[in-house]
């Protein structure tokens, strides 16, 4: 921060509201940029959160960040779709051209915003935005705790999205899983299906009629194990006992979690698919869930939390330099490169319900190892190139706005 700032009366040159890994991704690498950076979180970490399956390309943000995700964390080899009812599988392997892990989100959450602080980023927890303005000449902020003055604000609200339900600009994206219910196992007895499983660390996802499972394995020989909901739920059933219902109904969940003990509450998490149409403006920019989130079937969300934020973060640093930090349009050239990542795997997920594309793609993709590279590309997070035949054909299927 300059002279001229501080005599312009801003307090910081980014504020950035919430403390997940988009806000503590988009605080650290502008701090590495040599800004004065004002991070907020309105809870307290560690917070729980779901989205505990990592994706491979993230690990480039990861590295910027200097963060070595694999410390006390699962390593994930890839993902195996499953149908019971035929015993048909089908693994992609994900940790090819780069690694990934499965982690839990509490402490994974924390460490990243105590990297932060370790970056020179000023950091406030239980602290929530009340007001924010923002105007030609700086942005004001109130909070429930303190008023401040910034140059720029980075929205990493989360699903609170906090700058487009001011703008009114979230757009609900229908037709994906309408809400998951998930807990948590610890104990998992040995056995070689168990044994099997975290070695590989792989995530299984059964798709049953109603939506799809999720079997996640942590360290620690735990267990993540989630339904999400496509389908109307049956009326004859609340939300818990879908949960257990559909856990009873799965084979491989009755061998897996045999002698195993349930150590979390049931959560249920609802209000699933969004985009924002406004992510950025006037001395403002929004990442991560706050810019849009998707159902979780391919694991896109903590991804996207990373690689918009890095954009974002980047952005506002060449804004500074040119001095174009008044400019609404200063993110518009990043629109493309968003939208291309957010819109392949809203597209891919759309496939997954309306499709079919387990069983009429997925479990005939070993016929075509060209074609099940493609998709383990996907499943891996490697959307910016030129050469992926499925990802040029899921987006040619329909043509969206954002």
């Amino acid at each position: 921060m300059t002279n001229e700032d501080m005599q312009n009366g801003f307090d910081y040159d980014v504020v950035v509201v919430g403390g997940g890994p988009a806000g503590s991704t988009a605080a650290t690498l502008l701090a590495q940029h040599g800004h004065k950076i004002l991070l907020l979180e309105r809870d307290k970490h560690p917070r729980f959160h779901i989205g505990e399956s990592m994706l491979p390309f993230s690990e480039p943000v990861i590295q910027r960040l200097g963060i070595d995700w694999s410390e006390g964390n699962q390593f994930k080899s890839g993902a195996v779709f499953i149908d019971e009812n035929t015993d048909q599988r089908m693994y992609f392997p994900l940790s090819v051209y780069r690694k990934t892990y499965q982690l839990e989100r509490g402490p994974f959450d924390q460490r990243l915003f105590e990297n932060a602080a370790k970056h020179g980023v000023e950091t406030r927890q239980e602290e929530k935005v009340l007001e924010v303005d923002c105007r030609a000449e700086g942005v004001d902020i109130v909070s429930d705790k303190g008023r401040y003055r910034c140059r720029y604000l980075v929205d990493a609200s989360g699903r609170s999205a906090l700058m487009g339900k001011s703008d009114r600009s979230i757009a609900r994206i229908e037709n994906l899983g309408k809400f998951a219910v998930y807990t948590h196992y610890e104990n998992i007895q040995p056995s070689e299906e168990a044994d099997a499983l975290f070695e590989s660390g792989s995530i299984y996802v059964p798709v049953v009629d109603i939506g799809w499972i999720w079997i996640i394995p942590l360290s620690g020989r735990r267990l993540s194990v989630g339904l999400v909901v496509q389908k109307e739920r049956p009326k004859d059933c609340e939300v818990e006992e879908l949960l257990w219902r559909y856990l009873a109904d799965s084979p491989i969940l009755n061998r897996l979690l045999d002698g195993a003990k349930q150590f979390a509450p049931v959560r249920v998490e609802a209000d699933f698919s969004y985009s924002n149409q406004r992510r950025h403006g006037l001395r403002y920019a929004c990442c991560g869930d706050a810019a849009g989130f998707l159902d979780p079937v391919f694991s896109s969300g903590v991804f996207l939390a990373f690689t918009s934020a890095a954009r974002v973060a980047d952005r506002i640093h060449q804004g500074f330099l040119e001095g174009r930090e008044a400019d609404p349009e200063l993110h518009a050239v990043d629109d493309d490169d968003y939208m291309l990542g957010f819109n392949t795997m809203r597209m891919f997920v759309e496939r997954f319900y309306q499709s079919n594309i387990v069983h009429n793609l997925f479990f005939e993709a070993d016929r075509d190892p060209e074609l099940k590279d493609q998709i383990a590309r996907l499943l891996s997070g490697d959307l910016w190139v030129d050469n992926n035949a499925l990802q040029k054909s899921l987006l040619a299927g329909r043509h969206m706005s954002g």
